[in-house]
């Protein structure tokens, strides 16, 4: 198990080095061994423990960021999976969301997702990061919350447990994004969950009190301690979710 986590924990330090220099939304390639055609550590496959509940991670690169130390944290209580891609805005999840439930006939046990960090950039005619003012919002907040209630319509169907973790903060000076965005767009997500009656793992509330220890400087990403103590809030969330294990 130490070396599961030694394992993380340096894929998540070069992770974050890469985006703090260069503000990509999904990690570099890490030193970590990957099958050819994976470019991504936390996209490779797991070979699946039949006996074990199955959890979906849903989410763009924050949740990438924690994957491998969640899967870490539940090895042999729960197979840990996630779509092989940046699951990005809730325009795109809804666009895909079939190819990721299909897995494993579509049964799983949990379902943790987070949508928000892509749907509050702003971008221009060519993709690029910019001022606001230069720019158009990709999900303006009524789309956001219409897209996200579908989503969430359609993750019920699974009969999954869902946990929906709110968007983490952005810091000031990180490009294509306004902070106080952040605020409205959980509120908004909030009241979706409130309504679908979803349980909430408020990861913005764990960060914001210690944003600038565990975050990149202008920039939405973390350092590894950082996402070690999100992946511990997810692991929390997922395991009182988990069905009882049986009896032996």
């Amino acid at each position: 198990m130490r070396g599961l986590f030694a394992i993380a924990a340096g894929a998540l330090l070069l992770h974050g080095q890469a985006c703090a220099a260069t503000g990509e939304e999904e990690p570099r390639r890490t030193t970590e061994p990957a099958p050819a055609g994976h470019k991504y550590p936390a996209y490779v496959p797991i070979t699946e423990q039949p006996e074990l509940p199955r959890v979906l991670l849903l989410g763009d690169s924050i949740s990438i960021g924690y994957t491998l130390p969640v899967r870490a944290r539940l090895a042999g209580r729960a197979n840990v999976l996630r779509p092989p891609e940046n699951c990005a805005d809730t325009g795109v999840g809804l666009d895909r969301l079939a190819t990721w439930l299909a897995p494993g006939n579509g049964r799983w046990d949990v379902i943790h997702f987070n949508f928000g960090l892509h749907d509050i950039k702003y971008l221009d005619a060519e993709g690029r990061y910019v001022r606001p003012e230069k720019g158009r919002q990709v999900t303006p907040l009524p789309r956001y919350e219409q897209q996200l209630r579908a989503i969430v319509t359609r993750l019920k169907r699974t009969g999954a447990r869902l946990i929906f973790a709110t968007t983490t903060p952005v810091p000031d000076g990180a490009s294509g994004r306004i902070p106080s965005d952040v605020a409205d767009f959980n509120r908004a997500a909030l009241a979706v969950m409130r309504d679908e009656a979803v349980e909430v793992n408020d990861l913005c509330a764990l960060v914001t009190p210690r944003q600038t220890a565990i975050q990149q400087p202008r920039n939405v990403h973390f350092t590894a301690e950082g996402y070690e103590q999100l992946a511990e809030a997810v692991t929390a969330h997922i395991e009182h979710a988990l069905p009882p294990r049986p009896r032996g």
